[in-house]
Order: structure tokens, then C-alpha cells, then sequence
């Protein structure tokens, strides 16, 4: 059944609505994504002039509709408009209902206002073919005010159909007024689609929002991502663009995103998982992530862009993205015109199996990957579902913090928008800690900043091991009380082809 989205009939803490007026609300659903609903005192005119509907907005009494299941149907009219009311019903589907002809392959765009007797009560509706039942789409529907319902479906064959509406309540009474259903053909369809990117229907406002709050906690941020090579994960409009469409999108996402975001992060990952697939490379050829790399320099030339594959140092049986592999992907786009100063790093995303982390692979995996220069980002690192998770989690948090040439961690470890943890979570719903949250905090506490104090040798030498970051160091003389110095020292990874040490002198 479709998500079901509550609507409210009155702007809250607010006068009730005025005749004419609309209020609407963006609500989240259970994957996260953005609704805007409305509701009315009295419905807008039917979408599509009602497109095969008969008699959409009653205007004609009961001509083109009849009872459905049990229900007793009747004309109303009230302020000038007019409605069709199921009443008298005894099951869910007892209600009103039209008889259509639908052609197979063929888009129907579904909607309808409605508005029940008491209450709020969710109303469906349904398109019965001789091949089933299709949930159309859903709302909750409100006593004193008229809701949208919205959806749609596609035929899988032509033939007689019947649209009609149902809800379990079966005290109430359903009213309905100026439906809708709208048939679009397949080359219809793919048009609009192209009508809409090139109308740019860009929606920032929840990655305003969210770098609004990073930024107000001293939070940085990546950008992930400007395309993910895998087809599976292309909105279903990209698929159907032709090569030429396709690279006008392209572009426009590129100057959209990049532009907005310029100068605010830490750095982009350009063309996701491009070792592993290849759904713009084979549209647009093999050169497309370099030319991406490049488009996106054009814009924010002092960002610096990642590469970002999994399975180059928790997997060592997955050849696609090896270091080998990956240092050649990297080598193609510096290979590309113009791209020999490009600002290239590595990301590596470290999905870690339920098996027994390899650290021997991974330690040199990252040397391997060191050698040629870029910075390294463990970027969300992760270990699968299993009784030694946690422990495993930190053997690998170990062993990327302790390498000198990992710059930054990002963790996967978040709850989905619809409630779930992907693999690891730091905390449960009520922000208290997981086993993984322990580890992270035994970690963090392990690893954090802290003062320290030693006293140098006959020759003036103090040793220590540091980890990199930024300190102020205050010396005193044991004998001269007045001797003192503060100097800030700042410690940065050691170059490992030499073993080289760093060496500080301070002179009083």
C-alpha cells in the first residue's frame, strides 16, 4: 500500500482557514522524502480537466458512477459544489466506483478530493482489472476540509478496469469530488521528463538545512555525491535519456550543485563507485569521469576531489577495485587534457565483511595507495551484522587511525531516515549507546588531546611520540623561575620512504 500522509485542515496555532485559502505542509515519510500536501474548505478543479473520467466534477448528477459493493450512493451539492457520498457501508470496499478501459504499457496519473463524515480516516484508492487489485494511492481524509488524494499506476494490459475508493472505517461516509485519471504514453512520459530537467526542479532546502547545521556545530562536510556510477541507483527518468539528453543533465547537475556548494566543504566525491560501475561511461564514454573531474575544477578549483570505492582494503578477492586498479582509474583522469594538476584524492569507503578483518591487506592496501602522493579519506567505514561486530569495528578504527598517511574518518553509522541501522549504529533511537557507540567513545577518549609533561635529558632532548595535530608547548627552566617560554608546535605526518623524525628546537 502507498505511504499514507496526514494532512491537517487548519494552520496550527493559527485562525482556521479562510473560503479560498490553502495551507500546505511538508511532511517526511518513512524514506525521508519531502511531501507537500494541501487541504481546502472546497476542492480545486479536477487536474487534467478530469482526462478520462466521466462526469469528474458531478456537475451531472450520478451519470457515469454507481455504487460499489454494498454502499448507498448519493448526489450533494453545498455552497455551490457539487460531490458524490457513499454512506450506508458495511465493508472497507463499500463506496463508489467508475468503469474505464485502460491500454496496456500506458502512465495514469490518479487524483481526487476527499472528505469523510467524522474524524480522520485514511481513504484509498483502488483500480480493479482481471488481473487484481492496484492501490492507486492514499490520504487521510478530514471532516471539515477537502484532501488530495494523489497517485497513479501502469497497466500491464488493456482492458476493462474499475476505479474505486475504500476505506476500513466503515462508519463514516465518503464524499468525493473531481477526480482525475490522466493516460500518458510511454513517449508522453519520457517528454515530460525531459521538460522537467530542463526546468530544473532542484529541491536544496534539506541539504541547506543540514549544512546550516553543520556549520552552526563546527561540523565539516563532504559532498556525496555528484553521480554514482551504478545503474540501479539512477532515478528512473536518467535511464531513458538519450546521450544527448543525458549530457545536458549532466551538466546542469554539475553547475547546480557545484555552484551552490563552493567553497563549503572539504571535498567531492565526483563520480561515485566508478570501478565498480559504469552507467555514465557507457552513455557518454570512457573518458566521462575524467571530463567530470575537470567540470567540477572549473567551478571549485580549490576543493579537492575523491575517488570513492569500496572493497579496495576490506576485500582483498575483489580485483575490480584493488589498489592496482584503483591507482590506474586515477592515472586515466590525470591522463585526461587538463587534468594533470587536478587536486586528486583517495577515497576508500571500508564496508568491512562479517569475516575476520584482514589488517595485514588493509595496512598495506594504504601503503600501496600512499605511495603515489594523494591524500587518503577512510570515508564510511562500517562491519557487517555479526556477534563480534563491535570488536571488529574497533581493530579497524584502529588500524586507519594509526596509518600517518589517513587524513580524516567518516563513519556509516547512522539510523536510516525510516528507522533502521544499516550495519552499525552508534546509538539507538533514544540517542543512548550501542556497542559500537562504546567503542567510538573508548576510542575518542583514548585518543583525544591531553596534556602531557616530561622533563628533557642532561643535553636538553625530550622523546616523545605525538599524535598529529596542533600543541602548544610551555617550557620552564628547573632553576631560573623566570625562564619561560610557550611556542605552538604543530605535528604533521612523517614522510614514511625516509623514517625521517621531526626535530624541534626551542632556545631560551
Amino acid at each position: 500500500m502507498s505511504d499514507i500522509y496526514t494532512p491537517w485542515c487548519y494552520e496550527r496555532g493559527h485562525r482556521p482557514l479562510l473560503a479560498g485559502e490553502a495551507t500546505t505542509y511538508w511532511i517526511s515519510n518513512n524514506n525521508g522524502a519531502l511531501i507537500v500536501l494541501k487541504t481546502r474548505p472546497e476542492p480545486h478543479k479536477p487536474q487534467y480537466n478530469g482526462g478520462i473520467i466521466e462526469n469528474p466534477e458531478l456537475n451531472n448528477g450520478l451519470e457515469g458512477w454507481t455504487a460499489f459493493g454494498d454502499a448507498i450512493i448519493e448526489h450533494r451539492e453545498s455552497l455551490g459544489n457539487k460531490y458524490i457520498v457513499a454512506h450506508t457501508r458495511n465493508q472497507p470496499h463499500d463506496s463508489v466506483s467508475q468503469k474505464l478501459y485502460l491500454q496496456k504499457d500506458n502512465h495514469y496519473v490518479l487524483s481526487a478530493w476527499i472528505r469523510v463524515s467524522e474524524g480522520n480516516v485514511p481513504v484509498t484508492a483502488v483500480v480493479k482489472t482481471s488481473n487484481g487489485f492496484t492501490h492507486g494511492g492514499a490520504t487521510v481524509a478530514e471532516s471539515n476540509c477537502w484532501s488530495m488524494l494523489k497517485g497513479g499506476l501502469t497497466a500491464d494490459k488493456s482492458g476493462p478496469a474499475e476505479l474505486y475508493f475504500e476505506s476500513k472505517n466503515t462508519s463514516i461516509e465518503i464524499w468525493i469530488d473531481n477526480i482525475s485519471l490522466q493516460p500518458f504514453t510511454e513517449k508522453q512520459w519520457r517528454s515530460h521528463q525531459y521538460q522537467s530537467i530542463e526546468k530544473g526542479n532542484e529541491d536544496y532546502s534539506v541539504a541547506d538545512a543540514m549544512l546550516k547545521f553543520a556549520k552552526d556545530h563546527n561540523i565539516r562536510v563532504r559532498g556525496h555525491n555528484i553521480f554514482w556510477n551504478d545503474p540501479k541507483y539512477q532515478s528512473s527518468w536518467v535511464s531513458t535519456l538519450s546521450p544527448d539528453q543525458l549530457k545536458s543533465a549532466v551538466e546542469k547537475r554539475i553547475q547546480s550543485v557545484v555552484s551552490r556548494y563552493k567553497d563549503q566543504l572539504i571535498g567531492w566525491d565526483v563520480v561515485n563507485e566508478n570501478l565498480h560501475f559504469s552507467f555514465f561511461e557507457s552513455k557518454l564514454g570512457q573518458d566521462f569521469s575524467a571530463w567530470a573531474f575537470n567540470e567540477v575544477n572549473k567551478i571549485d578549483p580549490t576543493q579537492t576531489l575523491f575517488l570513492n570505492e569500496y572493497n579496495t582494503i576490506e576485500d582483498n578477492r575483489d580485483s575490480a577495485s584493488n589498489p592496482t586498479n584503483y591507482m590506474q582509474k586515477i592515472q586515466q583522469i590525470k591522463n585526461y587534457p587538463g587534468s594533470a594538476s587536478l587536486p586528486i584524492a583517495i577515497g576508500l569507503e571500508s564496508h568491512f565483511p562479517s569475516s575476520p578483518p584482514n589488517l595485514p591487506y588493509m595496512r598495506s592496501s594504504i601503503d600501496t595507495l600512499a605511495s603515489a602522493g594523494y591524500p587518503i579519506w577512510i570515508t564510511e567505514i562500517d562491519v557487517a551484522d555479526q556477534p563480534n561486530q563491535a570488536q571488529y569495528f574497533e581493530q579497524v578504527l584502529r588500524e586507519a587511525h594509526s596509518h600517518p598517511k589517513v587524513q580524516g574518518i567518516v563513519m556509516w553509522t547512522a539510523w536510516s531516515p525510516n528507522g533502521d541501522c544499516y550495519r552499525i549504529c552508534l546509538v539507538d533511537s533514544n540517542f543512548n549507546n550501542l556497542a559500537g557507540g562504546e567503542v567510538v567513545d573508548k576510542l575518542l577518549s583514548e585518543w583525544r588531546l591531553r596534556k602531557f609533561s616530561g622533563t628533557t635529558d642532561q643535553n636538553g632532548f625530550l622523546k616523545t611520540s605525538l599524535f598529529h595535530g596542533d600543541y602548544q608547548v610551555e617550557i620552564n627552566h628547573p632553576l631560573k623561575k623566570n625562564y619561560n617560554l610557550s611556542r605552538n608546535l604543530k605535528v604533521i605526518p612523517n614522510d614514511e620512504s625516509n623514517k625521517a623524525s621531526q626535530f624541534v628546537q626551542f632556545s631560551m
